[in-house]
């Protein structure tokens, strides 16, 4: 029996049912009454960002949940009423206006520390103009002696409410199995398995969210000139020609010395999305030059090891100061680590090539999943060591690389034995990398290259 409200995890086989849509269950509130610990503390994840400041959450942040062999999307927002520091409080009730207007059931959040107030009656009057079935619960109930105080949620008119405590877990079966119930079989819908999850990182500014958007055909996630309106890594799932893909919005990062309290988790969940992500697009802001805060994300992905599309996003407004392979010398300069990975020049904000984008980062994940024969492998070996052989340090045993074996995938680990891994410098490593893509099918993904020595073998 699956562990109840587990997060659906990656890869997972699915059950399909033909013709029925995943029920989606959105948790509204007022501000700061715990919607985003309820998703994580229902996830058994921490997907939002939770904060003791109100308004933190401002996109809308779901995650696929599964209970008792049901399925549903369960989706966080922000908070109704929020009054946001940088003027953004109309972009985030129209969040929650579109989250709930799809929703099938809605999770109505109170707290029993505050007691009812006026925001939790005009959320209540919304809720009733949706005629939509309403779950009333009452958080923060960390303990039974707290529960008289719920009744008074009753007055909202949405029957008795549940008791929950999102930080410590209490009530939380009672509220996944009231939600399966009232959605019947309609949760029976499993998701179908995503083809790519795609992460999308760059500094503040630079066009995440509008190529997000674009991707998925709607206004999924707020789009601001004011820098870091994103804040949560958001998972946005999108189709094309009948295949799912999961974009990964991330927060705009920039100089840690510089960073909020906020920005700093927000820039931790960037981070976590490029561990989770199987292809990692790093969004180029053509109209400023490559910054420090780029090489910081793509040394991250390189320590990684996830295939890269460089997208130079915004070339409409830059295409007049150079060519594209004008441009594409000067980040050969400035990104030398990185001279394997494919360009796509994108507008975002109109859609031009985007999809282009798309098909070069599935080929690289395609290439990521490839796994080469013993056979050709060594006859690559055979063809490098035969151009330049590890050259030994000086008083040294010479190096000597027997065979090699490809171990795994995503990315293709390949294994060379020889004599003493010790041996084997940084600068040879480097080069047999580069060479085993220009005779391999990998030829713009990183390659992890280890070295171990033969067991029963001496120099």
């Amino acid at each position: 029996m699956p562990r109840g409200g587990a997060a659906l995890a990656a890869g997972r086989p699915a059950r399909i049912i033909p013709g029925m849509a995943m029920p989606v269950v959105v948790i509204v509130g007022r501000p700061n009454v715990g919607k985003s610990s309820l998703l994580n503390s229902l996830a058994r994840q921490r997907i939002s960002i939770v904060d003791p400041r109100a308004g933190i959450t401002r996109d809308r942040v779901s995650a696929v949940i599964e209970h008792d062999e049901r399925y549903l999307e369960l989706v966080d927002t922000g908070g109704i009423g929020i009054i946001d520091d940088d003027q953004l409080e109309g972009h985030v009730e129209g969040q929650i206006r579109y989250a709930m207007t799809r929703a099938d059931l809605i999770v109505f959040v109170a707290d029993v520390s505050n007691g009812l107030m006026p925001l939790d009656v005009a959320v209540a009057e919304q809720l009733r103009r949706l005629a939509k079935p309403v779950i009333p619960v009452v958080n923060k109930v960390d303990d039974p002696v707290h529960e008289p105080q719920a009744a008074e949620f009753m007055k909202l008119g949405f029957g008795e409410p549940l008791c929950v405590s999102a930080l410590h877990g209490r009530g939380r079966d009672a509220l996944l199995n009231r939600i399966v119930r009232e959605l019947g079989a309609f949760a029976d819908t499993a998701p179908a398995a995503p083809v790519m999850k795609l992460a999308i990182v760059g500094k503040r500014n630079a066009g995440k969210s509008t190529l997000v958007n674009q991707l998925a055909g709607e206004e999924r996630m707020i789009v601001s000139e004011i820098p870091g309106t994103t804040r949560d890594a958001v998972d946005v799932q999108f189709e094309r020609d009948g295949r799912q893909f999961i974009a990964i919005d991330t927060a705009g990062v920039r100089k840690r010395s510089q960073m909020s309290d906020v920005e700093f988790y927000s820039y931790s969940r960037a981070l976590r999305s490029i561990r989770r992500a199987d292809v990692v697009m790093v969004l180029i802001d053509a109209t400023v030059a490559v910054a420090e805060v780029d090489l910081k994300l793509i040394r991250a992905v390189l320590d990684e090891h996830r295939p890269v599309v460089l997208a130079i996003n915004k070339w409409d407004l830059a295409r007049d100061r150079a060519t594209t392979a004008e441009y594409a010398d000067y980040l050969t300069r400035v990104i030398p680590a990185l001279p394997y990975a494919p360009l796509t020049f994108i507008t975002a904000v109109t859609g031009k090539n985007v999809d282009a984008a798309l098909n070069v980062a599935f080929s690289l994940h395609q290439q990521a999943q490839t796994r080469v024969g013993t056979g050709q492998l060594n006859q690559a070996l055979e063809l490098i060591l035969q151009d330049r052989g590890p050259s030994a340090k000086r008083g040294t045993k010479p190096v000597k690389v027997y065979y090699a074996t490809q171990v795994a995938v995503c990315p293709p680990t390949i294994v060379m034995f020889c004599n003493d891994p010790a041996l084997v410098g940084e600068n040879y490593r480097r080069y047999m990398e580069r060479r085993l893509r220009e005779l391999l099918p990998f030829k713009e993904i990183p390659i992890r290259l280890l070295f171990r020595a033969r067991a029963g073998r001496s120099g």
